[in-house]
């Protein structure tokens, strides 16, 4: 009985197929379509690199030139410049060596140099955690494949033959790269419509998470192959036949998916690998667009289209710009065959993207000038969520939304088409028009109906946003957005806001500390405050008020160190109003829910700002060690709005108490935000309720109410 596969084995299999590569061979490569000079500047820069990394080895025990030789020659294969493949050879000279930067210049091109930069990591030990040297990295490298895309391609094929070259690494150390590789850089593939590279990333990075499933779906796959060949080759006959009467040239391919999108398919839509295999697939290359769509009449004559399953990529292109005709026919025996249809340049973009050959040398090709400039769109896209948001970690975050769109398209009031993820509501189309459009929305139109601003979009709707100046971000799209863009220009919005609550908030503790001593902050001298602020390393008052009121910076500090600690208090302190409109940075306790009326304590929290508690709550002895962060604070007298506030209710199990107390609570003028119930034996049950009070008056009346129903018999305030 022979021995089972493991990972480790199969890996060196497909390390043993990759070939032993020379800088003859890499030259050989790259002559047949560039300069003799550009060749000799790619020997040079291999030569180099060579140098640079000397007595550097592999874990495989090969000498390091040998994996930037490799991703040279991906490179070389998908027919990049002279540039960017001598980048492929130094790209990691910076990273790993004493070269830099600027030595790179000298010795061959800014470019070269930038692209090196460009793909180069940033020092691990500069960061807290993997995963925010993992955010910061890709941070850097988006930023730089914004000034030229080609450092992204040189970041793919490294990423390629080190998948490629997974063998020697431990095994949660493959599980890693391989996880990040169908996370990150697979997509990142699609995005660019670099088809090829992302199929062979996508299948690299299966086979080692999913080492059982990948084998199991490959000798699947592989038994199916002999079976479907005698239907597949009387389907390729029944359309030449009727190509050569059509007088239609063109070629037909079989065309098989990639291991990891069956797997996917099969996962998100429940399907079996048979239901999946049933499906015949079929690529027909033609000449120009015209012949696309004549070759699309023939196979609709042949076999019967399915309703609703033709799609039309030429007309409107996938973001990437991904171009051909998508249709579902009947085929023999009922089954079902999808057929694309494309040009030979269509065909070229969809495998190549952005790396296509033509791109780097003809300006004049009109898919090429298409997929440049919707990557471009959709990295000016990156640019802007990158600036709005907080950090490496939140960024990561849109990055990953941002890389998964199953998508749909809409249309503008003037019949412009935008192109959104599946899912994707009317807040998500107003910040896909504009930020500003997406912060004032109020309302929108579908078709001319006014719908929620939480409807989502299906295929083919007319969008139109109404707008008000007067309105801003609403914290709860939050929970219905889908798209980077909108979800990043919230979350800006709503810190901007808080910002400005916390200056507001730290101005009103600063004077109220400074009142003591009968100064206000206007009063300061300006030479004291800034000298303040040069100590503190802050740019302004408002950054000082800022730290104060979100709980970062002692406010009396800040008040003795402005004082010079050379007055006396006046006056007696006064106690910090609290009105309960102050925002995000004035937050009530949950563990004692306090409302107007109780006695209270503030206790200041760093990066929340001050936490209301009930003095008689258990959490303040907890914390009472911390005097420095404790406020005398009080109820304003012009609290206006409603607190929740728990409480317990002892009652007799029987039907409809539940709605006789709902009853009650809601004659008292007050609401239930929520019950839960807890059946103590066959004859009674404990309800605890949230309720919304104003005050403690009303919580006595609404308690009051609540007693003469008769089968309550006791009721409490749940104050921890």
């Amino acid at each position: 009985m022979s021995a089972k596969p493991t990972v480790a084995g199969e890996l060196v299999q497909i390390q043993e197929a990759e070939p032993k590569l020379t800088i003859e061979d890499l030259c050989f490569a790259t002559s047949n379509y560039l300069e003799s000079q550009q060749v000799d500047n790619i020997r040079r820069a291999y030569f180099y690199a060579e140098q640079a990394h000397e007595g550097q080895m592999r874990r495989s025990g090969e000498p390091y030139i040998t994996h930037p030789l490799a991703v040279a020659h991906v490179l070389a294969i998908m027919h990049m410049d002279h540039e960017c493949i001598m980048a492929g050879l130094l790209h990691d000279v910076i990273e790993d060596t004493d070269v830099s930067s600027e030595e790179l210049a000298a010795e061959f091109s800014e470019e070269v140099a930038l692209l090196v930069n460009g793909v180069s990591k940033l020092a691990q030990a500069a960061f807290e955690t993997r995963l925010h040297a993992q955010a910061e990295n890709l941070r850097k490298m988006l930023l730089a494949m914004s000034q030229d895309i080609r450092v992204i391609i040189v970041k793919l094929a490294d990423r390629l033959h080190n998948m490629r070259t997974l063998v020697h690494l431990r095994p949660e150390k493959r599980r890693r790269i391989a996880h990040e590789t169908l996370e990150i850089y697979a997509p990142i593939a699609q995005r660019l419509g670099m088809n090829l590279m992302r199929c062979e990333l996508e299948d690299l990075g299966f086979h080692v998470l999913y080492p059982i499933r990948y084998r199991v779906l490959a000798d699947a796959v592989r038994k199916s192959r002999g079976n479907r060949k005698e239907i597949v080759n009387q389907i390729t006959n029944s359309i030449l036949n009727r190509m050569e009467q059509e007088k239609i040239s063109a070629d037909i391919q079989g065309r098989e998916k990639n291991l990891y999108s069956l797997y996917k398919k099969m996962v998100n839509k429940h399907l079996s690998f048979s239901d999946v295999m049933d499906m015949y697939a079929f690529r027909i290359i033609v000449d120009d667009v015209d012949t696309c769509y004549r070759m699309l009449g023939v196979v609709h004559n042949l076999y019967k289209p399915v309703q609703g399953k033709f799609k039309d990529y030429v007309a409107i292109p996938k973001a990437n710009g991904y171009q051909s005709l998508h249709t579902v026919l009947f085929g023999p025996y009922s089954l079902p065959i999808e057929v694309q249809v494309r040009s030979r340049n269509m065909d070229q973009m969809a495998e190549a993207g952005v790396a296509a050959h033509w791109l780097y040398k003809t300006g004049d090709s009109e898919g090429s000038n298409q997929a440049h400039r919707r990557a471009r769109q959709w990295l000016q896209g990156i640019l802007e969520m990158q600036k709005d948001s907080g950090d490496s970690i939140e960024f990561l975050e849109n990055l990953r939304i941002d890389l998964f769109p199953e998508e749909i398209y809409v249309f503008t009031p003037k019949g412009k088409i935008m192109s959104l993820p599946r899912g994707a509501t009317t807040v998500d189309f107003a910040y896909a028009v504009h930020s500003d459009i997406g912060d004032a929305c109020v309302a929108a139109r579908v078709g001319r109906h006014l719908v929620p601003l939480s409807t989502q979009l299906d295929n083919g709707e007319s969008v139109e946003i109404i707008t008000s100046p007067s309105t801003h971000p609403n914290p709860a799209w939050l929970n219905f957005v889908i798209t980077a863009k909108a979800r990043s220009n919230i979350r800006h919005f709503l810190k901007q806001l808080r910002n400005d609550e916390a200056v507001m908030l730290g101005r009103r503790l600063l004077n109220k500390h400074l009142q003591a001593f009968s100064v206000q902050i206007k009063d300061i001298p300006h030479q004291r405050m800034h000298d303040l602020l040069e100590e503190l390393e802050l740019e302004s008052l408002d950054h000082l008020l800022d730290d104060i009121g979100l709980g970062n910076r002692s406010v009396f500090l800040v008040a003795q160190k402005l004082l010079q600690d050379d007055l006396s208090p006046e006056n007696e302190q006064q106690p910090l109003l609290i009105a309960g409109t102050e925002g995000m940075v004035v937050n009530f306790a949950r563990c004692c829910h306090p409302i107007p009326g109780d006695p209270i304590s503030g206790f200041v929290s760093a990066g929340r700002g001050i936490i209301i508690h009930q003095l008689g709550c258990k959490t303040i002895v907890n914390l009472r060690d911390q005097q420095e962060k404790w406020l005398d604070v009080a109820w304003s007298p012009d609290v206006n709005r409603e607190f929740p506030v728990d409480i317990v209710i002892h009652a007799k199990n029987q039907r409809g108490v539940l709605a006789t107390i709902a009853v009650a609570v809601s004659e008292a003028d007050s609401n239930i935000d929520n019950v839960m119930v807890d059946e103590r034996d066959s004859e009674y049950s404990d309800l605890r309720l949230t309720i919304e009070v104003i005050n403690r008056q009303h919580l006595a009346r609404v308690i009051r109410r609540l007693r003469r129903i008769d089968v309550v018999e006791r009721i409490a305030r749940i104050n921890q």
